[in-house]
């Protein structure tokens, strides 16, 4: 008994340092995505917070609510037009990514993303589906307090639904591969450089994606390059990188964004980024199961060699049945005809 309470103590211990953690992490992430709000000074088509709040619970379980719940609260005190819908809006935020963990656990999620199925689960259950819940909660108790018009809902809505739905397509997969990622200490210099090349080649197409032209389609040959040639980790950071520059042309009204409204907008920002996480996620995916099967097939080979070199060293020769040999009916061998 005596020996089983420090135990207790230090999982409680840890226990409160992941949920302050969380709870960071969702605040700072919050300070960035407000970056880019476009609908009263709270609503943005990027929210990190969500894809951190997601990849938490994937990562560490339910036990981390609570600092979901406490990060949402203190990005929205000073944001809120009162404390009750600064709760309510706070209660929209931590029960949304809760409902994605449960969608995605229900499904049989694995967090390595190695799976057809796993992307497209993240996709339609934990970002598109889960999140209806915080836009829903958050536009209605922002209508509710008198903060938006009847005309204003449903922009407001699509904007909130966009950036939490955003958040959990570029940003949490980015956390779940980064477990995996290594430092590639033994690449051949030759693999260095694509690596270089393809970041070089995101910024500049991330530029244009900003600019007047709209040419925001040249992002998807980078993700599949991405996806095919460095699986999940570079997907997952080429789709966060030509989502954002799209977020940030959505914002400045440049491009294909250009002289429509804000609904107009949005529509065609969770088009894009919807897409191009769809099929950044898709293609790691199917490439990584390729490759788990070349392996698998490369396993079974070596045991079936091993099994005949063994078989081999054993003396055990088998031996093929000559041409005239019979078996009768009794079970004794006769010969046939010479």
């Amino acid at each position: 008994m005596t020996a089983a309470r420090p135990e207790r103590l230090r999982q409680a211990g840890l226990a409160s340092l992941e949920i302050c953690a969380v709870a960071a992490l969702y605040y700072g992430s919050a300070t960035l995505g407000l970056l880019q709000q476009l609908v009263g000074g709270q609503v943005t088509p990027l929210w990190p917070p969500t894809g951190i709040a997601v990849a938490s619970l994937l990562l560490r379980g339910l036990r981390v609510w609570p600092g979901i719940a406490l990060g949402a609260f203190l990005v929205n005190v000073p944001l809120g037009p009162s404390i009750p819908a600064v709760l309510a809006i706070m209660s929209g935020n931590t029960l949304a990514p809760i409902c994605s963990y449960a969608l995605l656990r229900r499904t049989g999620f694995r967090t390595e993303l190695d799976r057809l199925q796993d992307a497209l689960g993240l996709i339609f259950l934990g970002a598109l589906t889960g999140m209806l819940i915080s836009a829903t909660v958050g536009s209605g108790t922002l209508a509710l307090a008198g903060e938006l018009s009847a005309e204003e809902f449903w922009p407001t809505w699509s904007v909130w639904w966009t950036g939490d739905a955003m958040g959990v397509l570029v940003v949490t997969p980015v956390l779940l591969v980064l477990r995996f990622v290594h430092w590639p200490i033994h690449a051949r210099p030759s693999r260095w450089a694509e690596g270089l090349l393809l970041l070089a080649a995101t910024v500049c197409v991330g530029f244009l994606e900003t600019s007047s032209t709209p040419l925001m389609f040249l992002g998807f040959p980078l993700l599949i390059w991405a996806a095919f040639r460095f699986q999940l980790a570079g997907a997952a950071l080429c789709a966060l990188s030509v989502s954002t520059f799209a977020i940030v042309a959505a914002a400045r009204g440049s491009g294909p964004f250009a002289g429509h409204d804000l609904l107009t907008n949005m529509i065609t920002l969770q088009a894009f980024n919807g897409s191009s996480s769809l099929t950044a996620l898709l293609v790691a995916a199917t490439v990584s199961e390729r490759n788990q099967t070349q392996k698998e097939i490369a396993r079974a080979c070596r045991l079936l060699a091993d099994m005949v070199a063994k078989a081999t060293a054993g003396g055990h020769h088998p031996r093929l049945p000559d041409r005239g040999d019979e078996t009768g009916e009794d079970g004794r061998r006769t010969e046939g005809p010479r």
